[in-house]
């Protein structure tokens, strides 16, 4: 149910139509780093998440 060659070829070749071979690095970066963002704030909830478990378990 993914994404075959030629559905990925054509998403590509709208991208470059769309934003140009000069922006398409550009464009990389910037989702790489929100990506990044991202999965660090995932790993800073789940020890938010795992110290207040911690907290209530103690106050039982």
């Amino acid at each position: 149910m993914g994404i075959n060659l030629g559905e990925g070829l054509l998403i590509t070749g709208l991208v470059v139509f769309f934003f140009g071979g000069k922006k398409i690095p550009e464009l990389g970066k910037t989702l790489g780093s929100s990506i990044r963002g991202f999965k660090e704030g995932m790993k800073e909830e789940e020890k938010t998440n795992d110290s207040d478990k911690k907290d209530k378990k103690v106050a039982k």
